[in-house]
């Protein structure tokens, strides 16, 4: 895990004061900051993820900005995420300053630090053979020395510290759900693709299911010239033996890999579903399987990949 892993958004109404004097309509705030490499690009896409609205590498001199626009925003922007690193080390120096605008704003913020050992970090630089940010000429160790001196003092003023030494990635994303994600679980969001084998595998399938076991419906003069959206394609294919049983169980799989996708933190799934040319099994089978994960209360979208290729 480390800052080179890169990789949203929701917020309130105008800003107008309320009688006690704290501003309503301003976005919630978290700055995420911490060691280079500790995982603040996962901690980031993590609240991403939960409908965040991420700015990575924003001075801090421009955070109290950044809230105002949020406000003024009409309720598109309600929680907003600022990474703050040594990228921006000349305008760190403001970070003191605009923290405490931000509380005179009476702005809901909290500070997140992610920390590691100097030996965790060291073997994640080495890894991919990046150099630490503020080493110069020197050797990483130098450079994580002079980061951690840079960020004593915010470290001591943050709200949580996640120390990342023995974490992977999953792990850190699940300590980031379990702050922010509240009382529900994490939002799955699947996307099924139909697809012809022999025009190739989807390269960003997670899953892929083949349909080919089933009678093919082109070979039914009546029926080759339709896809799978039609009834009577799609009435051919599941009163073939198997179908509607192959549906069902490959349904209650999908239940089972979706609650461990949400457990390692996963948050999108391509489920490639392929028979021969992409028109018809694997079209009515797709739709059906969207059906059946929308009913799941997962938010689904149906791609017909090669649909129309003929």
């Amino acid at each position: 895990m480390n800052d080179s892993e890169r990789d949203g958004a929701q917020v309130s109404t105008a800003t107008t004061a309320d009688t006690t004097g704290e501003a309503a309509g301003i976005p919630e705030l978290v700055i995420i900051s911490g060691m280079s490499g500790a995982g603040r690009s996962t901690a980031a896409k993590c609240l991403e993820d939960l409908g965040w609205f991420v700015v990575d590498n924003l001075p801090p001199a421009l955070i109290p900005t950044m809230v105002d626009l949020g406000a003024r925003s009409q309720g598109n922007v309600a929680r907003i995420a600022v990474v703050v690193d040594v990228r921006g080390r000349r305008f760190f120096d403001n970070l003191r300053e605009s923290l405490a605008d931000l509380a005179a704003k009476k702005v809901k913020r909290r500070v997140i630090f992610l920390e590691a050992s100097d030996d965790a970090l060291v073997r994640r630089f080495e890894s991919v053979r990046r150099p630490h940010p503020l080493q110069g000429s020197g050797r990483i160790v130098d450079g994580i020395a002079a980061e951690r001196d840079l960020l004593r003092e915010l470290r001591g003023d943050a709200d949580l510290v996640i120390d990342t030494s023995s974490l992977n990635v999953h792990e850190l994303r699940a300590k980031m759900d379990a702050q922010f994600a509240g009382e529900e679980e994490p939002e799955l969001r699947a996307t099924v693709m139909s697809f012809g084998y022999k025009y190739g595998l989807p390269v960003d399938a997670d899953l892929v299911v083949d349909c080919r076991f089933l009678p093919n419906p082109h070979w039914v003069p009546e029926l080759r010239p339709f896809t799978g959206l039609n009834e009577e394609v799609s009435g051919y294919v599941f009163n073939q033996p198997g179908a509607k049983e192959f549906l069902d169980r490959y349904t209650e799989l999908l239940q089972l890999i979706a609650a461990g996708y949400r457990r390692e933190g996963k948050r999108y799934v391509t489920i490639a579903v392929g028979c021969t040319g992409g028109k018809h099994r694997s079209v009515a089978m797709s739709e059906k399987l969207a059906h059946r994960l929308v009913s799941e209360g997962v938010e689904t979208v149906v791609v017909h990949r090669d649909m129309g290729r003929e």
